[in-house]
């Protein structure tokens, strides 16, 4: 077998979302969940009894219910059924487009459904992960998972006024894009022209990490049907492919404080690139790429991790916000969904990257599509102890 062939390839052949909220009182946690897997399922014209398998995720640390997948098969319609479910902390949706990608690769389903959802108004959020952090030591750069240390070190390379301009702006881009996309959570209609009243009265969280520059938590969920190839080709009329993917991570600690202090470690966002780009013989990933829906946990981390997506140098990641070049129209489209900063809902979120990579590859993204032929998409994951997903999406099956 040829190097990191699969035994079968495997497409996206239904998408299914909710919208995206604060607070969604007039459901419960398996009516919300139904409503993205009867989505999913009709976009790809099946019933429940076509699935082979279910793929469940969410934090349930964090609305504090104890393995939720089996009162969530009253949603799902799992109940009888072959299931997994899966938890690996903010990248837990990409997680699980990973493993039903990888089940059915290997031949033990034809067709997995997986969904991840998150209702965060029903749990406590902050106090799941406040200890991140020393309360006292580190109350300058980071409180729970709110961190400065990104615009710290931004501010540091570039200068505060130009680093805090691309931030602002990478910012309102976002927002001009969640305000084309009906299922965003936050879209507040900010123009350029607010940027420097933005910069210097959106309340601060931390160091200048700004409340307005932060993803929210969101009430929402994400479902995707994955089948093989044979099945794809009989079911669908544009199956969107897998082409690939690349888990990379490592312990916090061991990052920060590692053994050699002459080495400086390579970020995982930059490791986890250049070993999928390297094995697919990518080396231009800009011109490469029609789209990229990136993990945006902040502005200033969407802003800063350019650079290491796209494996660029320099200030060339700066001067593509500067330029707009990520806009929906630009030469680099970046989350043309609005992103995490419009919408959280932590279980699905990584996984409503990969769903909206792939609704832009086939022209169904409606007000926030992408111009022109989307045929190359990347989505990316974070959480957890910098931990790095990458999913490569075609639109034809031309890569063998």
């Amino acid at each position: 077998m040829a190097a990191n062939k699969k035994n079968r390839n495997v497409a996206i052949i239904g998408i299914g979302q909710t919208q995206y909220s604060s607070h969604r009182e007039d459901v419960n946690q398996p009516e919300m969940i139904n409503e993205a897997v009867k989505l999913a399922l009709q976009d790809a014209n099946l019933t429940k009894d076509d699935i082979d398998c279910f793929m469940h995720g969410n934090m349930e640390l964090f609305e504090m219910v104890h393995q939720p997948d089996l009162w969530h098969v009253l949603g799902t319609g799992a109940y009888g059924c072959s299931e997994f479910r899966l938890t690996t902390g903010g990248t837990t949706g990409i997680t699980l487009v990973c493993a039903a990608d990888n089940l059915v690769a290997s031949g033990m389903y034809d067709i997995v459904l997986a969904v991840g959802f998150e209702k965060l108004q029903e749990g406590h959020t902050t106090g799941g992960i406040t200890n991140m952090a020393d309360p006292l030591w580190g109350r300058m750069l980071q409180t729970g998972a709110l961190t400065g240390t990104c615009a710290a070190d931004v501010i540091n390379e570039f200068g505060e006024d130009r680093a805090r301009r691309a931030a602002m702006k990478h910012r309102i881009i976002m927002d001009q894009h969640a305000s084309r996309n009906p299922n965003s959570h936050r879209s507040f209609g900010l123009e350029m022209d607010q940027l420097e009243d933005l910069m210097e009265n959106s309340p601060r969280l931390v160091g200048d990490l700004r409340l307005i520059h932060m993803c929210s938590q969101s009430d929402g969920a994400c479902a995707l049907i994955f089948a093989c190839e044979k099945k794809a080709k009989e079911l669908s009329d544009k199956p969107v492919w897998i082409r690939d993917h690349v888990t990379t991570h490592r312990e916090e600690t061991l990052w920060m404080y590692p053994l050699d202090l002459s080495q400086k470690e390579e970020p995982t966002h930059r490791k986890a690139p250049r070993e999928l780009f390297e094995r697919n013989g990518i080396d231009k990933p800009v011109e490469y790429f029609d789209v990229f829906e990136m993990y945006d946990p902040s502005s200033w981390w969407g802003m800063d991790w350019i650079r290491e997506f796209f494996l660029l140098e320099g200030d060339e990641h700066i001067r593509m916000v500067e330029n707009e070049d990520i806009r929906i129209e630009g030469k680099m489209p970046i989350c043309p969904s609005g992103g995490v900063v419009s919408a959280n809902p932590i279980g699905a979120t990584a996984m409503v990257r990969v769903a909206e990579a792939a609704l832009q590859i086939r022209g169904d993204a409606g007000g926030h599509q992408v111009p022109g032929d989307v045929n190359h998409a990347l989505a990316s994951g974070f959480g957890g102890t910098l931990w790095t997903i990458l999913v490569m999406l075609e639109k034809e099956l031309d890569w063998e």
